[in-house]
């Protein structure tokens, strides 16, 4: 549902990364699939990474992150969810209460619901390297 204009506009990682911005593409199928446990982990460990790289940086342990999918509705929720999780200890259910109260737009599919119940279930106070694909 984009317009032509729409797709011009989307850099690729050399661009991004000419810009300065750290970039991690974690290629998904939209709406139907959900990444997979080890792209989530990949991505939770990038966001983990970046943020104490600044606080290191700045003394201050605030930074922003700009997780994104082409709508903003399912698969970057699912990375923000899984991060939420192991960030704070939260559950799938306190983390998708929390995006929805940010971002209202966001759908939640049962694929997506269920791969937060997987990270939870593998992730709980933990953050090992052994997770299922």
């Amino acid at each position: 549902m984009n317009e032509d204009y729409e797709l011009m506009f989307a850099n690729d990682a050399r661009s991004w990364r000419e810009a300065g911005v750290e970039f991690l593409q974690l290629a998904t199928t939209d709406i139907f699939a959900t990444p997979c446990q080890s792209k989530l982990v990949e991505g939770v460990r990038f966001i983990n990474g970046f943020v104490e790289q600044r606080r290191l940086m700045n003394g201050v342990n605030t930074s922003s992150v700009y997780v994104h999918c082409k709508a903003g509705r399912t698969r970057s929720a699912t990375l923000v969810g899984c991060y939420l999780i192991q960030r704070y200890n939260w559950t799938p259910e306190e983390a998708v209460r929390h995006m929805k109260e940010k971002r209202p737009h966001i759908l939640m599919h049962k694929k997506q619901l269920e791969a937060l119940q997987i990270f939870y279930q593998h992730n709980l106070g933990n953050f090992s390297d052994e997770y299922p694909s």
